[in-house]
């Protein structure tokens, strides 16, 4: 596996907020975000709803979960799994990774479980 990109210091994203990582930062087709849940951990999903066009890092980040602020689907952080409709489709989750006070992102590595 590579190093990883480095995308943000850990206190660029204050816990409930997210970061949007646009595409020439990370090499993929769309922006990806970086959340980082009420508890301090660090998530990385497409950023874009698989429902509409919405992008998830303006959602509201509570307990493990984004929710989409166009139509309230809930997406798991860890999964990217849509927890209520009307999404129906997961989001791509991508490994994200802390070191030396630096949030690294692997684009393209789904998250390991």
């Amino acid at each position: 596996m590579s190093e990883g990109i480095r995308v943000a210091a850990v206190d660029d994203v204050e816990p409930g907020e997210a970061l949007v990582l646009p595409e020439d930062l990370t090499g993929t087709e769309q922006a990806i975000s970086l959340f980082r849940d009420d508890d301090g951990s660090y998530y990385a999903l497409d950023d874009t709803c698989s429902h509409e066009d919405a992008s998830l890092a303006e959602g509201w980040i509570e307990a493990g979960e984004v929710e989409c602020p166009l139509h309230a689907t809930r997406f798991c952080l860890g999964t990217g799994e849509p927890m209520c409709l009307p999404a129906t489709k997961p989001v791509a989750t991508h490994q994200v990774e802390v070191r030396d006070g630096q949030v690294y992102l692997f684009p393209g590595t789904p998250r390991a479980s």
